[in-house]
């Protein structure tokens, strides 16, 4: 949730010359974790505005844990699964060892148990942190194999630069994350330039790119003199748990903060290793600045702590942005059975089929130590019968292939799949836990038009479902709000901070075959946090698309974001609920897919963290001409007439400026004036009141003039 605060602080990186020998000087930019928040924050103003904002609460809980007196070292300690991504293109270059000393290090420096502390000056002890966070090498892969938390990738490129994290993808060189909501991934590489590291902050972007990179040479016994005893993974992680620079990355001005209060102010780095109390333009006065700490780029060698209170924020840090580590099971070790077949996935069906057979796939996996050359594998839809299927293969010990069973019929509605195996090699399975998968599908013959929807009822409505794969916020029922009725749908783009994430909502295949036109409308609301006028934003994206083939490709027909979408032209800093006033009405014609028979429309929503977005009363909608009115073109209905009748046009009778009727004398009896662009192909008219007798419609063009006669009765 946001919160409005002003704004805490400038983030400014600039170049730092640290000292590495006593007879040579490098550049050496210690830490690049501020200057790609800056970058993040010029991709997307909104980031640096959500930044801003969520400070205020973080230190209202930091301020609630500190008068609680509580702490982990106190409730209980974390261990975090760390992975290590070795990302090289020659492997020796770095050890087991190295990484091993490495995890020592980081342990000891959040525990406040390193050697150096006792070197902490008699006028920082009482500030001295010792935190309850600690780091193990991961023992089980995302998937439940044994590793050893150290993962090597021999890469084709020399070197990786921080601004395009080129490290942490594959198809660039460099490696996937492990499940970042499990591990805390660790990119070790060669690094470009003079960098030694850098660090994502709590939901600062992409969430596969979440971990610290460091370079191989900061390692314990690395190649970076004077930085080489493993104290820039610790200065990384603190990054990671939301701390900043000490000096508050301002230049040099005094102005900046690192949102630390036992931290002294100080006007820049520092560039090597200092004794006593050191003063300068910030702090004039004994005890000075605070050069021994992490978050400084003193040299290795004289690194020594954190504080109290940065100990209290990265704490408080951990427990609202990254809680979901402490339930990982990655430190755990895999107790390998011997006999251990489980089902990793359900490939097959799909969520949604379009015809009643359905061959299920699954990937199997051989989690046991024997080698698996038979298995019994189940499967039931709801509560009907099991259908049992033999696997014969052989699939040795964490390898996995992919089965397809044989083929089950499933009435219309909503529907559970499940599928189970047994008797892995003729024997009873030693770890049933990860035996079961089930899935969701629906499959419905294809609905007659016209659907509409206004989301009264239960949702999703019958036929309609929600396409989620990521798992966070999507679609909902809401009753905050509706343009009719007492219920719309909705999607809370103002709290999902993941920019990027994709949610369908898909209404049933209609049969739109066989008529003359076809349109989709509907209701649409929607805001936006930042102002419209802000260039090169991210910003929420509606999108309406067709698919032919039961949703398994589309094509786009609508799509709008930013000041097109938008239906309240204000900025709005809270969530967004729309009065009676703010909904737009749009519609589409889909008349080009008449020929494709049947449809599927489904609303895009592309997530840019910025408001929430409503929809209500979609209508999915066809014409069918009449064949008289088809044939002439231009027809009066009904003739004779009591007096209401209807003046039809077809095609849509674009140019057209008047609709008259006149009685015999001549005489005009009623008008229909059209100034502008045409909207209606039918004018109504009301002759109750008139004579019986004969009458003369008149339809005048900008071009030509169309007559027909009529009786009133």
């Amino acid at each position: 949730m946001r919160h409005t605060i002003p704004f805490f602080k400038s983030f400014f990186v600039f170049l730092l010359l640290l000292h590495v020998s006593a007879g040579a000087v490098q550049a050496q930019d210690r830490c690049a974790s501020m200057d790609l928040l800056q970058k993040r924050f010029t991709d997307k103003p909104a980031l640096k505005l959500m930044f801003d904002q969520r400070e205020l609460r973080l230190k209202q809980l930091i301020s609630e844990r500190i008068a609680s007196g509580k702490s982990m070292r106190t409730t209980g300690l974390v261990t975090i699964p760390v992975v290590f991504h070795v990302v090289l293109s020659r492997q020796s270059m770095v050890t087991d060892a190295q990484i091993m000393a490495q995890l020592d290090t980081i342990n000891k420096d959040y525990a406040g148990t390193n050697a150096g502390a006792e070197k902490v000056p008699s006028h920082f002890k009482s500030l001295f942190g010792q935190s309850g966070i600690q780091f193990c090498l991961a023992q089980r892969t995302p998937n439940d194999a044994p590793s050893t938390g150290i993962v090597r990738y021999t890469t084709t490129r020399s070197s990786f630069d921080y601004t395009n994290n080129q490290v942490k993808h594959a198809e660039s060189g460099g490696a996937d994350a492990w499940d970042t909501d499990k591990y805390l991934n660790i990119w070790v590489c060669d690094l470009s330039g003079t960098t030694l590291g850098y660090a994502t902050f709590p939901d600062d972007g992409v969430k596969d790119e979440q971990g610290v990179a460091i370079d191989y040479a900061s390692l314990p016994n690395g190649a970076a003199a004077g930085f080489n005893q493993g104290k820039t993974l610790t200065h990384e992680i603190g990054h990671y748990f939301n701390l900043y620079h000490i000096w508050g990355d301002d230049n040099g001005s005094c102005a900046g903060s690192d949102q630390v209060d036992d931290t002294p102010n100080q006007s820049n780095s520092t560039t090597s290793c200092q004794t006593g109390i050191v003063t300068d333009r910030c702090t004039t006065t004994s005890p000075g600045i605070m050069y021994q700490n992490y978050m400084d780029y003193t040299p290795d060698a004289c690194l020594f702590m954190f504080t109290r209170m940065q100990v209290a924020r990265m704490e408080t840090a951990f427990s609202t942005y990254r809680s979901l580590l402490a339930m990982s099971n990655g430190c755990t070790p895999v107790d390998v059975k011997k006999k251990d077949a489980s089902l990793k996935a359900i490939r097959q069906p799909a969520q949604r089929i379009c015809s009643n057979t359905l061959a299920p796939q699954v990937t199997l996996v051989n989690r046991g130590s024997e080698t698996l050359t038979s298995l019994t594998i189940h499967a039931v839809i709801d509560n009907g019968a099991v259908q049992n299927f033999g696997w014969t293969g052989s699939l040795a010990t964490y390898a996995e292939q992919t089965v397809t069973l044989p083929a089950l019929t499933a009435p219309e509605g909503n529907h559970v799949l499940s599928i189970y195996t047994s008797n892995p090699n003729g024997s009873a399975d030693e770890d049933t836990s990860n035996d079961a998968l089930s899935l969701d599908f629906i499959y419905y013959e294809p609905f007659a038009a016209p659907v509409r929807e206004g989301f009264e009822g239960l949702f999703p409505p019958q036929g309609w479902d929600i396409v989620n794969e990521d798992g966070g916020s999507t679609w909902e029922k809401t009753t905050s709000a509706s343009k009719t009725g007492g219920a719309s749908v909705k999607i809370a783009n103002f709290g999902n901070q993941v920019v990027g994430q994709r949610d369908y909502l898909r209404s049933p295949t209609v049969n739109i075959a066989g008529v003359d036109s076809a349109f989709v409308s509907f209701q649409v609301a929607a805001a936006t946090y930042t102002s419209t006028s802000t260039q090169g934003n991210v910003w929420d994206t509606l999108q309406v698309l067709i698919s032919t083939d039961c949703g398994q490709t589309y094509t786009s027909i609508y799509k709008k974001w930013g000041s097109s979408l938008i239906t309240r032209s204000a900025a709005t800093r809270t969530a967004f609920t729309p009065g009676v006033n703010e909904w737009r009405r749009e519609e589409i014609n889909i008349g080009s897919f008449i020929g494709q028979g049947e449809i599927l429309v489904a609303f895009l929503n592309t997530n840019g963290n910025e408001n929430d977005i409503y929809l209500d009363d979609i209508n999915i909608r066809t014409v069918t001409v009449n064949p008289n009115l088809k044939e002439a073109g231009f027809l009066v209905t009904p003739n004779p007439t009591n007096g209401v009748m209807s003046v039809q046009f077809y095609p849509h009778p674009a140019k057209l400026k008047s609709v008259s009727i006149y009685n015999v004398s001549g005489q005009k009896v009623r008008e229909t004036l059209i100034t502008g662009e045409v909207a209606f192909n039918i004018y109504n008219f009301d002759l109750t009141a008139s004579p019986a007798g004969l009458y003369v419609i008149k339809a005048e063009f900008e071009d030509r003039v169309l007559t027909k006669k009529i009786v009133k009765n």
